[in-house]
């Protein structure tokens, strides 16, 4: 007879301290038993949405459908951003090397580091000092001011404003549009809102015949994790979610270019030879 949960067996006098040292409550993983955040997997099946279960593993619980579409909504915004991302790149280069698809995946996912991929991480942290320093100073526009000013002390780049590629990001209206929605509809606060739209109206005020600094897909989807609740880690990760799609598609489209060890550049490039070191700065 196979020993099931109920009469099963202590392995020693250690078993109680390994299964303490492993112990969650994400999963409960037994002999016919399979339970994510205590919900048996095979009620899921074909009930709850990916991104549902997303939001399930890591709040604890199933979303609203509102906020399931606003999840679902930004991650679908950052699925890809062609190969001038340095991780699409990297991965559709890897992925001609013979390592496979899973290594080509996680060469892509592994660039995603402060730089880049970490913006929306950082914009929600941004965000989060406004409104602490709001609720501490009592006025809305100067606590703008001068965080805005603390981060722009340490890095001329401010995350989730401005785009070296994009003029306007088209992803940030839509995205914003339905965060205006959810406000009306009492499925978010507004708060993180409306602190990221008092940064863009600050950055750009005395910029008349200047480049404008609007806010950028890192920003929009800052916004939509921040105001779901998301801590500010998380927003990395679940843009690593959305970002693992486009690695997956481009590393798959490389496979049946025909290509071996693909450079950075195409063959007839030569890289600039230089003659003396160049200085670091």
């Amino acid at each position: 007879m196979t020993p099931g949960p109920q009469n099963r067996t202590p392995y020693g006098p250690q078993d109680g301290l390994v299964a303490q040292w492993w112990a969650t409550a994400v999963s409960r993983v037994e002999p016919g038993v399979i339970e994510l955040r205590e919900h048996p997997v095979q009620n899921l099946i074909g009930t709850a949405t990916f991104v549902e279960t997303i939001w399930l593993l890591l709040r604890g619980e199933l979303p609203r459908p509102e906020q399931a579409a606003l999840l679902e909504a930004a991650l679908v915004a950052g699925v890809d951003h062609g190969p001038q991302a340095p991780s699409i790149a990297a991965a559709r280069m890897a992925a001609t090397c013979g390592v496979g698809l899973n290594s080509a995946m996680a060469t892509g996912v592994n660039m995603l580091g402060d730089v880049h991929g970490g913006a929306g991480q950082q914009c929600v942290r941004l965000l989060g000092e406004i409104g602490e320093r709001h609720v501490h100073d009592g006025e809305f526009d100067r606590a703008v001011a001068e965080v805005v000013g603390e981060w722009r002390a340490r890095s001329p780049y401010l995350p989730g404003f401005g785009h070296r590629f994009h003029p306007r990001d088209p992803r940030r209206d839509p995205l914003l549009a339905l965060v205006d929605r959810a406000v009306a509809d009492g499925v978010v606060e507004g708060a993180h809102l409306r602190a990221a739209r008092a940064v863009e109206t600050y950055l750009n005020r005395g910029r008349e015949g200047k480049k404008p600094v609007p806010m950028n897909i890192d920003g929009a989807t800052a916004v939509i994790y921040a105001e779901l609740g998301f801590e500010a880690p998380l927003a990395r990760g679940l843009f690593v979610l959305s970002r693992s799609v486009g690695i997956l598609a481009h590393a798959w489209e490389e496979t049946g270019q025909g290509r071996r060890n693909k450079s950075p550049m195409p063959p007839a490039m030569v890289p600039v030879h230089l003659t003396a070191p160049t200085p670091r700065r």
